[in-house]
């Protein structure tokens, strides 16, 4: 039996120093070697003929390929540089591998004299199988040896500029560890491959990874690192078309490539489901179906038709590619996986950090009271709590813990989860990654947990819909409208019914009534399941939502829920309560929208003259109720005795409140239309105009409020 041959052996006869035990001298065999207890021969390798070069792509060219804009032109463009590497980074499914495989047959097409090597890098094991391939591709003298160190063969042979120009393309190179060792880990013991990706003029490096950090490792050169996103909108309708054929409603199309947010597997996806289901499925049903509910998007995502240019044994469905990167997260960076699990029940743009990094969750926020009134020109006017909270986005002084989120965002970028916006304060997030996660937590049990830590968190930073939190309720609202989608337990249904609750006040001020509505009912429902219908958080609901029906038109439903609520406030709070009084208002103004003066003027007046006895003449409140009494004295033509009311009104809340405040708003257009209707013209006009005006620029052209303005400016110009 022969001995192993000697890593350091060469072709050839070796030589070998060895003592002779009887003599003790020392001698030099050439070719064979001898000693007095065995015999060792190391036969020399037989000379191969190298190959001329060629490409190894281990899959058929695409014939569903589209081109995305330039990007091809940018990897030649590159590789046509000495040295050059060049990283395509991307989600999975996003068309990266895709993209290579096009570029290899075209630059094999273009230089037939290059060498093509396709490495895939999803584990140690495959790289170095991909190495070994390389070796005996080019038919590497000494590959066979027993203990020949592989990766520095082709190292070596790919830096020798003598043989040739060569192009290698790393695949799902994903995983830091296979190219780097662990920091834990006996780097001598082990191959980093990194070192063995040789920087000669005569080669090119192309990279396709989810991992934008292990880009940057091996790539060095950022500006050589080629994001790959989305498709745009006609790439996305022409993949579609070739995957189908020729759609025969071109809007159907686009519906659906862009509810599947122009990601080009997930299209691939549901065309193959579409074709294996033909002719009882087309993109129409498909549309439909993916919009009936998150249980039957998940099902349609999670389908797997396979694909030749696929890996063996990696799924074809979209929810299983994204899977993976989450899997690889949470065993290297649980904390990571966690904000991303919270992050994935927001709506899927302007998350904001300063709510992802509360350390701390308060009780959720109650509003003081319902609102009250509404005067002519159909504004609604309030008395609720400011409901402020303070925001921890500055205050939080834990380094260790700030340092922690900023790891967590940063792994979750550099796998391309998440996207940060210019400014670095709000974050966005593909839809359907936001649902293959949620679905993600539902297989491992965890879903509830984080859907109530995401309602927690909303609660404790969204605030009431006064006018002093507007801004922080629209950088919100959209994340507040996901929530009512995210029902939780029942012994959880409380700071949901308070998130939802204040929602609504905010889409009612706003004049967005469907969702007010939507939004206060279901709280409405909570709260008297598990409060009870007396209790205060019931019956503020039950106020909002009469408001909601008012300024709807819908006045007899308004006034059953507002006797309701005024005749339990009496008899738990008392007639001078201050939410009695607020509740008397309420249906005093719809007691007004349904021409009922004297009922209405009654419950006005006793509702002003307790609250300048209990609050004073110049609290909101009185003013409200005052602007309420001058509303119904208008619209029984007391011109005068509601001019008087208006112009106070107006006069204290300017000193209050400040000249652009919505309430003060209000007053000015009462005013006006008092005017107009005392044959004041030219003044009602002016004064309308300069209210208009305020109300575009601080509602927003579409509120109620300034169409309002708008069609009396138009009206009385005329």
């Amino acid at each position: 039996m022969e001995d192993p041959i000697p890593e350091f052996s060469q072709l050839g006869p070796i030589a070998k120093w060895e003592r002779n035990e009887i003599s003790g001298s020392a001698q030099v065999h050439q070719g064979h070697v001898f000693n007095i207890d065995k015999v060792t021969y190391l036969p020399p390798e037989r000379p191969e003929t190298p190959p001329k070069p060629f490409a190894t792509i281990p899959f058929s060219r695409d014939p569903d390929f589209v081109d995305r804009g330039d990007i091809l032109e940018q990897i030649d463009r590159r590789c046509s540089e000495p040295a050059a590497r060049v990283a395509f980074v991307g989600l999975g499914g996003i068309g990266k591998s895709q993209l290579a495989i096009e570029f290899a047959y075209r630059i094999t097409e273009k230089q037939p004299d290059i060498w093509v090597f396709w490495v895939y890098a999803g584990t140690q094991a495959r790289v170095e199988e991909g190495f070994r391939a390389i070796a005996n591709t080019v038919k590497l003298a000494g590959r066979n040896q027993p203990k020949a160190n592989i990766p520095q063969l082709v190292c070596a042979w790919l830096s020798n500029e003598r043989n040739g120009r060569w192009i290698m393309i790393l695949d799902s190179a994903d995983d830091r560890d296979v190219f780097y060792p662990p920091a834990s880990s006996d780097a001598r013991n082990e191959h980093v491959f990194a070192d063995f990706l040789p920087q000669s003029r005569n080669g090119s490096l192309i990279i396709t990874t989810r991992n934008r950090d292990l880009a940057r490792r091996l790539i060095s050169r950022t500006q050589n690192i080629i994001e790959v996103g989305p498709m745009a909108q006609t790439e996305a309708l022409m993949l579609l078309e070739k995957k189908l054929g020729s759609f025969s409603c071109l809007d159907v199309a686009t519906k659906l490539v862009q509810a599947l947010d122009l990601i080009p597997l997930a299209i691939s996806q549901a065309a193959a489901y579409i074709e294996a289901r033909a002719p009882r499925s087309s993109p129409e049903k498909y549309l439909a179906e993916f919009h009936k509910g998150e249980g039957k998007k998940s099902r349609l995502l999670e389908y797997d038709v396979g694909d030749i240019r696929r890996y063996g044994g990696a799924s074809n469905a979209i929810f299983r590619t994204w899977q993976i990167s989450f899997n690889y997260i949470r065993s290297k960076r649980r904390s990571a996986a966690d904000l991303l699990s919270l992050m994935s029940f927001f709506d899927r743009q302007g998350i904001p950090a300063w709510v992802l990094k509360r350390h701390g969750i308060t009780s959720g926020l109650q509003a003081d009271g319902p609102p009250e009134g509404q005067d002519k020109d159909g504004d609604e006017e309030s008395d609720y709590g400011s409901g402020i909270i303070e925001s921890d986005v500055n205050d939080d002084t834990d380094d260790d813990m700030d340092s922690e989120f900023e790891d967590d965002l940063a792994m979750l970028r550099d796998y391309c989860l998440i996207v940060v916006d210019g400014a670095g304060n709000n974050f966005e997030m593909h839809g359907l990654i936001q649902l293959s996660m949620r679905r993600w937590l539902e297989v491992f049990g965890e879903q509830e947990a984080f859907k109530q830590q995401y309602i927690d968190r909303l609660a404790a930073s969204f605030p009431t819909g006064n006018y002093e939190n507007w801004a922080i309720c629209q950088s919100l609202f959209a994340h507040v409208q996901m929530a009512l989608g995210y029902r939780p337990s029942e012994n959880r249904e409380e700071r949901w019914a308070t998130v939802l609750y204040n929602g609504s006040w905010y889409a009612w001020s706003q004049g967005r009534y469907d969702v007010a509505q939507q939004m206060v009912d279901e709280a409405r429902r909570a709260r008297e399941k598990r409060l009870g219908k007396k209790d205060a958080a019931t019956l503020d609901s039950m106020s909002l939502l009469a408001l909601v029906l008012k300024d709807r038109g819908w006045w007899e439903k308004a006034e059953k829920l507002e006797v309701q609520v005024m005749e339990t406030s009496k008899t738990k709070l008392g007639a001078d309560h201050p939410d009695t009084l607020t509740s008397m208002a309420n249906l005093a103004s719809t007691y007004r929208n349904q021409g009922r003066w004297e009922e209405a003027e009654k419950l006005d007046m006793q509702v002003m003259e307790t609250f300048k006895t209990k609050l004073g003449a110049d609290h909101p409140s009185t003013l409200t109720s005052m602007a309420n009494l001058a509303s119904t004295f208008w619209n029984q033509g007391r011109w005068e005795e509601a001019e008087k009311l208006e112009v106070q009104v107006m006069e204290t809340s300017k000193t209050k409140l400040g000249a652009d405040h919505p309430n003060t708003l209000t007053s000015i257009a009462n005013l006006a239309y008092t005017w107009k209707s005392q044959g004041r013209h030219s003044d009602a006009l002016a004064l309308m105009k300069d209210c208009a005006q305020v109300r575009q620029r601080l509602l927003g052209a579409e509120h109620p409020g300034t169409l309002s303005s708008l069609a009396a400016v138009a009206e009385w110009s005329s």
